[in-house]
Order: C-alpha cells, then structure tokens, then sequence
C-alpha cells in the first residue's frame, strides 16, 4: 500500500469557498496524494489564489461546452500516472483524515478494481433524502462481484465518481470512461469490470460528506438523464432491473417515518417517488420522444447539442 501513487481528479464549475475546504482536507490527509488534477470548465470562474496556495495543483480549464461527464473525467485519467486514481466532486468533503488510506485499503484484494466512499448527510440535508443515504451507503462495507447479480440487480454496478478511486491498470483494461455520455461514467466502468471478473469495493469507513436537497422537478430531470444513460448501454445494463431497488427503498422509507411519527412526510415520498420513476421510465425510451421534449426532459441539457 506504501508504494502506491495516488492521484486526485477533481471536475469543477465555479467553485466556492467548499473546494478550499475540499483542497485544505486533501491536503491533510494520512495517506497523501501526489497530485491533485482539476479539470475546471470556464476559465473566468476559477481563483488562481489556489494554485498559490495548493501548489500540489495542476489545473487544466476547458470551455463548458467540451465538459462531459465521461470524456473530461477520461482526459484527467490520461494525465495521470497513478497507480490509483480518485475520482471527487467539488461539493464533496472527506469526513477526516483517513478517506484516501481507507480508499487505499480497499484496493488491496487483487480482483478488486474500484472503490467508493460512503456519502454522509450534510447538516443541512432533509429527512427524506438522510433516509436515502442510510439506504445507499449502509454503515457495512462489502464488496460486489458477479455472483451478486442474482441477489442485488443493478446495485451490483453501483459506484459513485462523488469519490471513488480505479486502479489504473484495471481502469485501461476496461478501455477508460466512455468518450461521451450524459450521466453515469462511475456505473457504466463499474459494470464493465464486473463483467470481466474484478469486483467493485464499497468502503464505508471512507466517509465524505455530501448530499442534495433535491426537489421532485429536479429528481424528475436527474432520472430521466440516468434512464438515457442506461438505454445508451445495454451492453451494461440490458436485462438488469432498477425498479426493484427502488422500491425496496420506498418500503424502508415509509417504514422510518411510521416508526417515527413524521406520517405528514408520506405525501411528499409518493410524489418525489413518483417523480424519480417517471424521469427513468422516459429517459429509457427517450429515442421515441421528440427531440425538444427531450432536450426540457434532462438535467443535462448541453448533451444534446
């Protein structure tokens, strides 16, 4: 594990006062990064007191119109020369200092191929979505091979670029992240190494914080992007159910807010549930939608430019 050279890739867009947070708790971390890469969109929008003050920085700027999901975090990927690549978002901040060693740690059994934080509720966050975390990022860690297909469905590829690190050498393997695609990298590479016998590392004692205060609209649009996602793989996810994990979590969210009297929440479940499988039943048949109802459909409207 000593050996290992670990490089950060951070995607940002007009960053605020969390990525110094986010930089100051990298940059103290137990296991320390060699680099820290930031493939920023819009060069005006950057503070270049950063680079002054984290000099372990290497930024590279591009035009929000080149920014994609997969291909800018690939670009970054090409840049690097780890032995492991973690893969941030601006809004996410390690819990202490132990996320990259326990990232790390992780990666140590040979068929493992990637690993992934576990996200934490921010202070902020609302009832509703703490539940969902508690659902997605359990307190147990485990790891995640085909054999659990039959059991776990889709989750089985579940994997979050929020913060999740690849070893280098299974990540060229796999090919890289897809050149272009609107949503979904982390799934879509995770599934690929599933399919080629490595598994995927859920480390829940490497904590980030971070979480959304969605509202249905917006859940509506991030799931309508994540059923295109899905229809634009089937080599993925074809034949593999998401309804299944859904429901599973409406049936444990209505089960928390019984068992602690918030009945008024119940309402707002149903219509942010509603709202999620509607988005991913559309965006999976996107291809017969008119184009415009597209385009007012997904979250990411620069892709379909």
């Amino acid at each position: 594990m000593e050996k290992m050279r670990v490089d950060m890739i951070i995607p940002t867009y007009h960053p605020g006062q969390e990525l110094r947070s986010l930089l100051t708790r990298l940059t103290r971390q137990s296991f320390g990064v060699s680099r820290i890469l930031i493939m920023n969109t819009e060069e005006e929008f950057w503070d270049k007191k950063l680079e002054e003050d984290f000099p372990i920085l290497e930024v590279h700027h591009l035009k929000r119109e080149e920014f994609d999901h997969g291909g800018t975090r690939r670009a970054a990927a090409a840049l690097s020369d780890g032995d492991i690549m973690v893969f941030m978002t601006q809004d996410a901040i390690p819990k202490d200092q132990n996320l990259i060693e326990n990232l790390v740690l992780a990666l140590e059994p040979e068929n493992v191929g990637a690993a992934y934080a576990r996200q934490l509720p921010a202070p902020d966050c609302r009832f509703l979505e703490r539940c969902t975390r508690a659902f997605n990022y359990p307190e147990e860690s485990c790891v995640k091979t085909s054999a659990d297909l039959p059991r776990l469905g889709i989750k089985t590829f579940f994997c979050s670029d929020t913060c999740a690190a690849y070893k280098k050498q299974v990540y060229e393997e796999m090919g890289g992240f897809v050149e272009k695609t609107i949503f979904n990298e982390d799934m879509i590479m995770a599934g690929r190494m599933v399919q080629n016998g490595y598994g995927i590392a859920y480390a829940a004692d490497a904590r980030v914080i971070h979480s959304h205060n969605y509202s249905a609209m917006m859940q509506f649009h991030r799931n309508f992007d994540l059923g295109v996602s899905q229809a634009e793989h089937p080599e993925i996810f074809q034949g593999i159910s998401s309804e299944g994990e859904g429901i599973k979590l409406v049936k444990k969210t209505i089960s928390i807010l019984c068992r602690k009297g918030r009945f008024w929440l119940i309402p707002v479940l149903v219509v942010q549930s509603g709202a999620k499988y509607a988005g991913y039943f559309l965006g999976k048949r996107y291809q017969k939608l008119p184009k415009a109802l597209v385009r007012r459909c997904s979250m990411n409207k620069s892709y379909w430019e």
